[in-house]
């Protein structure tokens, strides 16, 4: 922490009752713009509101590395994060955030068909790498089998292990496992539930339709 920065901290702490939330902002604002600037945030992270409720963006310097849904606790996410990558983690805006919020919003409306963003693999390995790959391709408004992910994945008899590589997607939506469906055209499970996975898939035939 800069000379500067201590001492806005020590003239807060002294002012006792008399600070209010907009300077603890203004400090906590310098500290992070502070962290950015001297590369000691690992994993930044923002809140964004989507049509099936908030969900955390988090980016490293290498790119996108993960979109936690509603229904997955915050709190949790974040500490997974730490312990798999990094505990210098901080709630800060962070270029690849910014577009990925973006081109988010765009989709959910119905104006973007493919996310053109930089995605950093490093939360999957093996064959889940290999079976997100290949889900990463599927066309806006297609859908594929189990079966046709794990054949892409290269091990056509390990549908099981491609159902469990979808189900740990650390990237939804963007990795678009939501378009993976069981063999006899079912929905199949997902993290966001069932209501969600269907209002995505018919939110995109209407947008191939329109």
């Amino acid at each position: 922490m800069s000379k500067n920065a201590t001492k806005k901290v020590e003239a807060a702490l002294e002012a006792g009752n008399e600070s209010t939330p907009k300077d603890w902002g203004r400090i906590r604002d310098d500290l992070t713009k502070q962290a950015g600037t001297k590369g000691l945030i690992d994993v930044a992270y923002e809140i964004h509101e989507s049509p099936f409720g908030p969900l955390v963006v988090s980016a490293t310097k290498a790119g996108l590395v993960r979109v936690a849904l509603s229904v997955e606790n915050e709190g949790a996410v974040l500490e997974d994060l730490a312990q798999r990558i990094s505990g210098r983690i901080l709630k800060t805006d962070r270029p690849q955030i910014t577009k990925a919020r973006v081109q988010l919003d765009q989709y959910f409306e119905g104006k973007r068909k493919k996310f053109r963003l930089k995605l950093d693999w490093q939360l999957v390995h093996g064959f889940q790498r290999e079976v997100l790959a290949a889900t990463k391709e599927i066309p806006y408004g297609a859908t594929r089998s189990y079966t046709d992910m794990a054949v892409e994945a290269g091990s056509p008899k390990a549908v099981r292990a491609a159902g469990s590589a979808l189900a740990t997607n650390p990237l939804p939506i963007v990795v678009p496992c939501h378009r993976v469906l069981k063999s006899d055209g079912r929905v199949g499970s997902y993290l966001g539930g069932s209501s969600m996975k269907k209002e995505l898939l018919e939110m995109e035939r209407a947008g191939v339709s329109a």
